[in-house]
């Protein structure tokens, strides 16, 4: 499992990202419903290209579901925690 950098974004639902492009591995930390840092997971076969452009969406969260969330056959992805340490 490779230990991905995370960058803070603006999202409703996702609180930070990071991307090992060495791996092609994505990394998403997600919000809960209060705006607080939770899960983290991994998603596989993801580009530096693809990662770019999801990081410069106008809307990280929208294309996160358009173009990474229906697609777990192309990404499959793995909960690597629950919350973030403290």
């Amino acid at each position: 499992m490779p230990d991905i950098t995370l960058i803070n974004v603006e999202s409703s639902q996702i609180h930070s990202i990071g991307h090992d492009p060495a791996t092609k591995t994505l990394a998403i930390r997600f919000k809960n419903y209060k705006g607080e840092a939770t899960s983290l997971y991994h998603y596989s076969n993801v580009t530096a290209e693809e990662f770019a452009a999801f990081r410069n969406a106008e809307s990280i969260g929208s294309h996160f579901g358009k173009h990474i969330k229906p697609f777990d056959k192309k990404y499959p992805y793995v909960k690597v925690d629950a919350a973030p340490a403290a």
